[in-house]
């Protein structure tokens, strides 16, 4: 399927301007990850087999296609190629000789079956930075394993935590550990580019699900000698710092510090508990919830969440809890320009997320649509 070419070179340059990335990923971590280079400037070329991505069959209200799908892949350009069928892998070979990066999701046994393990194409091409982004690592008794975020999320006690003390795990919604992940594959592969500059000569990165998800929780995974195993790790101060009703929707209150303490009382009018000595530090305040929550819960009824939201200002860190639809329209997100305006062939003209980092002297490229499937097949057939 052909398409008017986005021409990487017309672009404006962002940090990675001129880096070459092949992205042979499904899902959300890899083509996230490779989502953020292309951020950055990186010419991205989505590589799919002849059935796609499975990320493009996932649920969507878009008639023609995923959401999900548009916005984890948006600024690469897409092709089709089946690895299985000799032609097309030899294809693959003759992009790599001229790529700086290679990104895949396939479990540890699968890329030397395929003829595109790192031996191999470092043969080819010894600058090449090969990131691996797998469930649960390169070794192991869990290495050939499936991985997916939820899976880990449970397995690694993020559940556990999320829930109510007492009550059953709960799952995070929104897959966190897909995109930690994510960030963690661009910031491997953008390193081991500046190394490149100065040995001249690629390497392997490895990306898990399994490491996202302990890394995302270093605040609670020390184990000290001497210790027991099982102590408190939940770091939540509970008591006044959380979600709360309102007259009108909820709000999240942060009141960890003396003067938030105090600035929460001053404006619920409830006076007396600042001044109170039982309440004067986080562990008291939590300790003595049941205390403090009736009166701030009995002030915070009369007045809508946004209404509280704006009286507590930069006195009182909260926010009212929104839907993600006000994103879209949010003056903080349209200052910054997070959100912006993209075209597609298909779906027509939508809004996405334009930008993940800002870059003051190398903006980066103006982001561009997800590609349909194969889309871009042609064209770089025809570079080729």
């Amino acid at each position: 399927m052909e398409s008017t070419s986005t021409d990487p070179a017309s672009a404006p340059r962002g940090p990675l301007h001129g880096i070459r990335v092949l992205d042979l990923s499904a899902y959300i971590a890899g083509p996230y990850g490779c989502t953020l280079l292309a951020d950055q400037g990186a010419d991205v070329l989505k590589i799919e087999p002849p059935g796609g991505d499975n990320l493009r069959q996932y649920p969507s209200t878009l008639p023609s296609e995923s959401r999900a799908f548009l916005g984890v892949n948006r600024s690469k350009r897409g092709m089709v190629l089946d690895l299985k069928d000799p032609a097309d892998h030899a294809v693959l070979l003759r992009l790599v000789r001229d790529a700086d990066v290679l990104v895949h999701n396939f479990r540890p046994n699968v890329p030397k079956r395929l003829g595109i393990d790192f031996d191999q194409l470092c043969a080819i091409n010894q600058r090449l930075i090969y990131c691996a982004i797998t469930g649960y690592g390169e070794s192991g008794p869990m290495r050939d394993k499936a991985g997916y975020d939820q899976v880990l999320q449970t397995m690694t006690g993020m559940c556990a935590l999320q829930g109510k003390r007492g009550g059953p795990p709960e799952i995070i919604y929104g897959s966190v550990v897909d995109y930690y992940a994510a960030a963690l594959l661009a910031a491997g592969v953008s390193s081991a580019l500046y190394e490149r500059e100065r040995s001249g000569l690629g390497q392997f990165v490895g990306v898990s699900l399994l490491r996202a998800a302990l890394t995302m929780q270093s605040a609670r995974l020390i184990w000290a000698k001497g210790e027991s195993l099982d102590i408190g790790r939940d770091m939540r101060s509970g008591g006044v710092t959380g979600i709360h009703p309102t007259a009108d929707g909820h709000i999240y209150i942060s009141a960890n510090t003396p003067r938030f303490w105090r600035a929460l009382c001053e404006k619920t009018g409830l006076h007396a508990l600042a001044g109170n000595p039982r309440y004067d530090t986080v562990r008291k305040r939590a300790e003595h919830a049941a205390e403090i929550l009736p009166p701030l819960h009995e002030a915070l009824a009369t007045r809508p969440a946004l209404a509280w939201e704006t009286l507590f200002g930069d006195e009182v860190p909260s926010a009212a809890a929104r839907r993600i639809e006000d994103m879209f329209e949010h003056p903080q997100v349209l200052a910054e320009g997070i959100v912006g305006t993209i075209d597609h062939p298909v779906v027509g003209r939508y809004h996405g997320v334009a930008q993940s980092i800002k870059f003051g002297r190398t903006p980066g490229p103006e982001p561009f649509a997800a590609p349909m499937l194969g889309q871009h097949t042609d064209e770089v057939m025809r570079n080729l």
